[in-house]
């Protein structure tokens, strides 16, 4: 899959620069054309309690909304002019549900860029929809830390590969930055029912679209899987993670926990997702 049509929610936060700034570097890489959305809420009152919201106060929320998506404008053009991308970006300014309207112009685009949630108590953070967006867009979302990131994203990638459909996808939807990047790992965790040597099959596969990769085997004897991972992450200096999500159904995740919803709770570098 070439990456050609990338999209990148986009709000007036700090977070959301640095988001736009990897977002801009992926395109430019690809020769991608990048569009920004910004996604204002909608007003949602009760029934019994709409008539009681004076008009000017519903005014005054409407007129914040549309000055943070300005911002947020200003902001995505701004990054574009000075990375010299200014002829390759559309925006779209709308109001509605961010995860409905996300998922749906997703559909239309070959990567959609969102960002982690921000710690507690940070001035005008930002709550991830990525675990909402994964599973209702139908194409591969990638998820950029809160802090950001060291551009460029995908010189060296692990893909954690366990033999499910959903890991399958995440390597077929990744294939374009794959083919780019200097190093491949696949790394299987704990692999059941794919054989001895669970990550030969895909890096076979991968040799065959000239993609070099390595196999390697961990165990997670006393923690999660996801903190292997992360760990794998940090001691090899890989700068991003390529992975199917929500193997399990997410209410299963949510109440025993599970690789996705940990992985986007603790990311320290970008992660690719598919389901």
């Amino acid at each position: 899959m070439a990456l050609k049509n990338i999209l990148v929610h986009v709000t007036d936060s700090d977070q959301s620069k640095r988001r736009v700034s990897a977002a801009l570097d992926l395109a430019m890489r690809h020769d991608a054309h990048l569009t920004g959305i910004a996604v204002a809420p909608t007003i949602d009152l009760p029934t019994y309690a709409a008539p009681e919201i004076p008009e000017n106060v519903l005014q005054d929320i409407r007129a914040q909304h549309r000055a943070r998506a300005a911002k947020a404008h200003e902001h995505f053009e701004t990054a574009a002019q000075r990375a010299g991308w200014a002829e390759r970006i559309d925006w779209l300014s709308t109001q509605g549900d961010p995860v409905e309207i996300l998922s749906l112009m997703a559909r239309y685009s070959d990567l959609t860029i969102v960002g982690q949630s921000s710690p507690p108590n940070t001035p005008n953070g930002e709550m991830t929809i990525a675990h909402e967006l994964v599973l209702q867009a139908g194409r591969p979302i990638l998820v950029i830390p809160f802090a950001g990131t060291p551009c460029p994203i995908g010189e060296k990638v692990v893909v954690a590969w366990n033999g499910s459909r959903e890991a399958a996808r995440a390597v077929g939807d990744s294939m374009s930055i794959l083919e780019r990047a200097g190093q491949v790992d696949v790394l299987s965790i704990q692999p059941e029912g794919i054989g001895d040597e669970p990550g030969a099959d895909i890096t076979h596969h991968l040799a065959r679209h000239n993609i070099k990769a390595t196999s390697h085997r961990s165990v997670a004897a006393m923690i999660d899987a996801s903190d292997v991972l992360l760990n794998y992450v940090a001691d090899n200096g890989t700068d991003l993670i390529v992975m199917g999500a929500y193997g399990h159904s997410r209410m299963r995740e949510i109440i025993l926990g599970g690789m996705t919803r940990q992985i986007l709770d603790h990311l320290t570098v970008p992660v690719m997702l598919s389901h």
